[in-house]
């Protein structure tokens, strides 16, 4: 399933997020991201419609089996995407900065040949 980048923004930042917190609310993606809380609210809407997400009475928001799967690849992009950057001596925040827009556009095969090379040569995503 196609997906736009900025409903993968989403789900990576809902990802990271929950992985420093046991529980993560729209207003938390709004700050993480500096976006609106009516952009954030609309995201969220369309999100847990396509059945990425959920959000209980509470207004926590948990990603469902999809959402999960979805954000953990997106993450591993960024992360690899990043560590190649860093090896060929691109610094942190630029590296990091260019990964978050390249991880959404490369495809399947040339991430799969970045993350060869990488175990190759010692250079694995950290």
């Amino acid at each position: 399933m196609s997906m736009h980048e900025s409903a993968e923004m989403y789900l990576e930042t809902i990802y990271t997020l929950s992985l420093n917190s046991t529980s993560v609310r729209s207003i938390d993606v709004a700050e993480a991201l500096n976006y609106s809380r009516p952009s954030v609210s609309r995201a969220v809407g369309l999100l847990k419609k396509d059945g990425y997400l959920k959000m209980d009475e509470d207004g926590f928001l948990a990603l469902t089996e999809l959402g999960k799967s979805t954000a953990e690849k997106i993450y591993e992009r960024h992360t690899i995407l990043t560590a190649a950057l860093k090896a060929l001596g691109v610094d942190e925040k630029s590296a990091a900065e260019d990964a978050c827009r390249i991880e959404h556009v490369i495809s399947d095969k040339s991430l799969d040949a970045i993350k060869a090379h990488m175990k190759q040569y010692g250079k694995a995503a950290e």
